[in-house]
C-alpha cells in the first residue's frame, strides 16, 4: 500500500503532528467522504511507501528522519500573490525548504508541482514564462522533475471566478506554455510533464509521464500496483495510493482549490482537529464501522 499524504488537504503544512502521533502509534483511521459512518483502519505495517503532497514542507521537515518507509514528495510551488493564495509562507521561505528537502530525501525523490496554471490579465503568459524561469533558475541542482496542471472548473474556482478572472486557454497558449516551459527546464537540468491532462503538451517537448509511475513505485517497495482509479474519465497510469486526509480542512484557502468547496466549513473542521485522535477530524464515535485495509 501507498499513502497519499494527501490529495483532500494539506497534511504536512498543517497536521504534521498529528500524522507524526499517528506513525508513531503505528495506525492511523480515515473516514470515508461517501460514506462517513465508515471507517478505513490504516496501520502502518501494511504501508510500503508515502507520497506527500504539500505547498509548504517545512513543518515536517525535522520529523523526516523519525519515518523508516520509502518517501516521495510533491511539492506545489506557483506565481500567486496573496489574492489567489491567501494563507502561504513567503516563497522565499518555500524555496528555502524545498533545498533542504533536497538534501534530506534525494533529488529523484522529489518533484516540483507547478500546479494549476491559469491565464488572466494580471497571471498571464508573461507572468508565466518569468515566474517559471525564476523557479528554475533558484532550484537548479535541487530539482529535476516538474508536473504541470491546468485550472479545472471545480465548483470552487467558479465560485471564485471574480477573483481568479480566468480566462480559457487557446491552442496558442498552450504552444506558448509547451515551448516555453519546455526549453526553460532544459536549460536548468530539468523536465517537465502533466499528469491527468487532456493535454499532455508531449508535442512540444514535454516529458510524457506520471505523478507516481509503476517504475519509481517498483524501485522504491520492490512491489507492483494496479493502475490509480480514482478517476475514470481521463486514462492515468499513476500507481494506486490511500489518501488518508478529508475534504474542506485546509487552511490555504487557494481560491482554485478542489478539495475545498465550503470556507465556513473549512474553519469548523480545523476546531475539530484532534491531534492525538486516530482521524483527522473529529473522534471515532459508537456507532462507526471500523474496517482494517490491506491495500
Amino acid at each position: 500500500m501507498i499513502l497519499n499524504v494527501s490529495g483532500r488537504t494539506d497534511i504536512v503544512a498543517f497536521y504534521s503532528k498529528w500524522f507524526m502521533n499517528r506513525y508513531h502509534e503505528g495506525f492511523i483511521d480515515v473516514r470515508n467522504p461517501f460514506n462517513p459512518k465508515l471507517i478505513s483502519r490504516i496501520n502502518f505495517n501494511d504501508v510500503d511507501a508515502i507520497l506527500f503532497c504539500t505547498k509548504n514542507p517545512l513543518p515536517i521537515l525535522n520529523y523526516l528522519k523519525e519515518i523508516k518507509k520509502p518517501i516521495i514528495f510533491h511539492v506545489t510551488l506557483t506565481p500567486y500573490k496573496e489574492d489567489i493564495e491567501p494563507n502561504l509562507p513567503s516563497k522565499k521561505e518555500i524555496i528555502a525548504s524545498i533545498k533542504k528537502l533536497s538534501s534530506i530525501i534525494g533529488i529523484d525523490n522529489l518533484y516540483l508541482r507547478y500546479d494549476p496554471i491559469f491565464i488572466s490579465p494580471k497571471y498571464n503568459l508573461n507572468y508565466h514564462q518569468k515566474a517559471f524561469t525564476k523557479i528554475c533558475e533558484l532550484l537548479d541542482g535541487y530539482v529535476k522533475q516538474i508536473i504541470v496542471s491546468f485550472l479545472d472548473e471545480y465548483k470552487n474556482v467558479r465560485r471564485n471566478q471574480n477573483i481568479i478572472n480566468y480566462q480559457p486557454f487557446t491552442e496558442k497558449d498552450y504552444q506558448t506554455i509547451g515551448e516555453s516551459f519546455s526549453k526553460i527546464a532544459l536549460s536548468h537540468h530539468m523536465t517537465v510533464q502533466t499528469c491527468f491532462e487532456e493535454r499532455n503538451l508531449s508535442e512540444y517537448g514535454f516529458k510524457e509521464g506520471e505523478c507516481l509511475s509503476h517504475e519509481l513505485a517498483y524501485i522504491l517497495t520492490g512491489k507492483k500496483y494496479p493502475n490509480w482509479k480514482a478517476r475514470k474519465e481521463h486514462k492515468c497510469n499513476c500507481v494506486q495510493m490511500v489518501d488518508i486526509g478529508a475534504y474542506n480542512t485546509c487552511n490555504h484557502l487557494c481560491k482554485y482549490c478542489y478539495a475545498n468547496y465550503d470556507e465556513k466549513q473549512v474553519q469548523n473542521n480545523i476546531l475539530k482537529h484532534n491531534p492525538n485522535s486516530s482521524l483527522l477530524i473529529g473522534n471515532i464515535a459508537k456507532d462507526d464501522i471500523i474496517k482494517v485495509r490491506k491495500d
